[in-house]
């Protein structure tokens, strides 16, 4: 009996654990956003496509040097005269310095500058797509998680309500075999119960203490262990979507549609900028620089120039081997490749939205039924006990009344959750998952 009582204790035992934040949902996902490691590396990623698009990067502008240098000779001069004779000179030192400013700025390469800028724009709304779909999958991943560690916790206290029932059993049965009224088999299987519930309890501890480190790492909180309460007991899923509606929007809002458009787009753009190539280019330079010459020989000994050059470069490439027709034609298959992986992703979606809608409707349907169901078994048990009580029911077969009661708790429980997974899949799905974070609003 001592060790019963320990083991009740032990799974009763609430260890005190300072103050407890209380998260909603709301409170996760606004938690998430700003600490998951994963979503600030994707908004990193999104700042370097962000400072990409310019038109510096793109060639728009023109490029300005400014250039200096400092060089000597020191040779040994013999030059024959018209006359015949010879002239020697020895180590003659001559020295030049310049310094100057150069422009280059490329004018037109037929439209190829500006493909390459409208690709970096778009590379930057993709880089913002890609944050949004990350942030989208956060959102759908925490928020399963969190009606999950729900589930688990209804669960647990539906697996510690057929323990209390079991305590009680066991209860009576110690009082009646203890004056003779039933025999020590009863006892025992009475034990035996006690004992399975009692280890149903604390394996689902475990199970609850794993969901909440899960919750806990996508929050990135930084004691991954810390004992968090969430605000919501039950799940309560939502009965009035609409699969029109939620595949109207499936077609304008789905992230990996928006990524796939985006990138068909890109592959346009690529084909643009090969296509430049067909035309002619126009490249204008100047400079403006100083120059001093010194002169150890000779009627000058000092040389300076001061001045502007400038000129224009027209030209096109005639022949590069047909590498540029075999460039056009690969992007051109790129193009369609593109669009057919665009087909492919939405007759996909158009595949994952029926699934999920028929599994969102059925479970919606076994949600009802096993509501029904719950209040049937809790009759029957509240009939099995008093007629145990009496005496009329034996120990077995109010085990199996119990045994049903949990299993309808169970099923019930599988219902709710499966349905809330499927609303959020769809959700997701719809590019509606952000309605997660204020439907508690």
């Amino acid at each position: 009996m001592k060790r019963i009582l320990l083991l009740i204790c032990i799974v009763f035992a609430v260890i005190p654990a300072g103050a407890q934040r209380v998260f909603s949902l709301d409170d996760c996902i606004q938690t998430g956003l700003e600490r998951n490691y994963s979503i600030r590396i994707i908004r990193n990623e999104q700042q370097i496509s962000d400072n990409n698009a310019t038109p510096g990067n793109a060639g728009y502008l023109p490029t300005v040097d400014l250039s200096s240098g400092f060089s000597g000779t020191l040779n040994n001069n013999n030059n024959k005269l018209s006359d015949g004779t010879t002239e020697k000179t020895n180590g003659v030192h001559n020295e030049t310095a310049d310094v100057g400013l150069n422009v280059n700025w490329t004018v037109f390469d037929g439209l190829g500058i500006q493909a390459t800028y409208d690709k970096l724009r778009e590379l930057q709304n993709l880089g913002e797509l890609n944050t949004r779909m990350t942030i989208e999958d956060f959102v759908a991943d925490l928020s399963s998680e969190y009606y999950n560690l729900i589930r688990q916790k209804i669960r647990l206290r539906n697996l510690r309500s057929t323990l209390e029932l079991s305590r009680e059993r066991l209860r009576i049965v110690e009082e009646r075999y203890y004056i003779g009224s039933m025999s020590r088999l009863d006892l025992q299987q009475a034990q035996v119960d006690f004992n399975a519930d009692s280890s149903n309890v604390l394996n689902q501890l475990e199970q609850v203490h794993t969901s909440r480190i899960r919750l806990n790492r996508l929050m990135a909180l930084e004691d991954v262990e810390e004992q968090v309460q969430i605000k919501d007991s039950l799940i309560t899923p939502n009965p009035f979507l609409d699969e029109v509606e939620l595949w109207k929007s499936t077609l304008t809002s789905n992230s990996s549609l928006l990524i796939a458009k985006k990138n068909q787009v890109i592959s346009e753009l690529d084909y643009k900028k090969i296509k430049s190539r067909n035309y002619p280019y126009v490249k204008l330079n100047a400079g403006y620089g100083y120059t001093a010459n010194w002169y150890e020989v000779g009627t000058t000994d000092l040389q300076r120039r001061l001045g502007l050059n400038y000129g224009v470069t027209v030209g096109i490439n005639v022949f590069d081997g047909f590498n540029r027709k075999r460039e056009q034609r690969n992007a051109r298959i790129q193009i369609q490749n593109q669009e057919l992986r665009t087909q492919e992703l939405e007759l996909g979606l158009r595949a994952d939205m029926s699934n999920f809608w028929m599994a969102y409707r059925n479970n919606l349907d076994l949600w009802s039924l096993e509501k029904e169901n719950l209040v049937a078994a809790q009759e029957n048990y509240r009939i099995a006990i008093d007629r145990y009580k009496l005496g009329d029911l034996s120990g077995i077969e109010l085990r199996e009344a119990q045994n049903s009661l949990l299993e309808a708790e169970e099923r019930q429980s599988i219902a709710e959750y499966s349905t809330k997974i499927c609303e959020i899949s769809l959700l997701q799905l719809s590019g509606k998952i952000m309605d997660m974070f204020h439907e508690n609003d």
